[in-house]
């Protein structure tokens, strides 16, 4: 139950991309730097129903947190970028080719594998604070850092690294929901007296955000191939670093198993690299992909 929750959460994500980007790009100027173009979206019906889609694929990705491990249920969301190859091409017009098809192969192939032979064992739903406070330092410097990085580029690389930043956001959110999720259980008030729910609302509105822009680039695949790969890698980091899940037994499976998330992984950075005519974006009049 907690895969095929994991696996529509998946579909649902990809087909938010699409759409939020399909109304990104009737606009001028989607840009950090310009707070009130971002506020413009909301005028977008197709952006609008994107946000829609992505609401309910978090909550579907909640349930399924609730079911299952960190370490399982994150990496199976790298299959959304297969989901948004097909989209993207009926949608927004977006180029697939032979690389695309062969990297979303290498997806289904590693997911598989991982899924077979990973099963990850043992886990809590919690970690000490002092572990947290590291979590979020070292996921806060990455970021920062690759934001500033990334500042000036082509189109492609700009909408990698705000995908990229945005999926460390959306691991980071998915492993801060299931103590949320366990405090919710117990009742509103326990969640809201815990600053769990706080960073995750953080987490979460920060890594839409930069989405946004990333999809503003017009490029859905290296866009949605770099969240596909950070949220799953830092959804599993932390999920052996401080929920203490392990890989199941004996040695063999656990080798085959991060063979395939590998694999999964290097089909999404396969996508993103896809080559296509790229320019920098302020070298588009107008382009939403602008960064100042």
């Amino acid at each position: 139950m907690a895969a095929a929750l994991a696996l529509m959460a998946a579909f649902l994500f990809a087909l938010a991309a699409t759409l939020q980007q399909k109304g990104a790009l009737n606009l001028a100027g989607v840009s950090l730097a310009k707070p009130m173009s971002l506020v413009r979206l909301v005028g977008q019906r197709m952006w609008l129903l994107g946000t829609a889609a992505l609401l309910i694929g978090y909550l579907l990705q909640a349930a399924a947190l609730d079911r299952g491990r960190l370490a399982v249920i994150q990496p199976l969301l790298v299959v959304t970028v297969v989901f948004a190859l097909p989209l993207g091409w009926l949608l927004t017009n977006q180029r697939v080719g032979r690389r695309e098809v062969g990297g979303a192969a290498v997806i289904v192939l590693g997911l598989a594998l991982f899924t077979i032979y990973g099963d990850p064992a043992g886990g809590k739903d919690n970690a000490p604070n002092d572990e947290w406070a590291i979590a979020l330092v070292l996921v806060s410097v990455v970021c920062a850092v690759l934001l500033v990085l990334g500042r000036n580029g082509t189109l492609t690389r700009t909408a990698a690294v705000y995908g990229s930043v945005a999926g460390i956001l959306f691991g980071l959110s998915a492993a801060l929901t299931k103590p949320t999720i366990e405090q919710l259980h117990d009742g509103l008030g326990v969640m809201l007296s815990h600053w769990h729910c706080y960073a995750l609302a953080v987490a979460g509105v920060l890594g839409f955000v930069l989405q946004q822009v990333s999809l503003g680039t017009g490029r859905l695949a290296p866009s949605v191939a770099t969240v596909s790969v950070c949220n799953p890698l830092v959804g599993v980091l932390l999920g052996i670093a401080i929920f203490d899940e392990r890989l199941s037994r004996p040695l063999w499976h656990v080798v085959v198993a991060v063979i395939g998330l590998v694999l999964a992984l290097g089909g999404a950075v396969l996508i993103s690299l896809a080559s296509r005519p790229d320019t920098k974006p302020e070298e588009i009049p107008g382009s939403s992909a602008a960064l100042a």
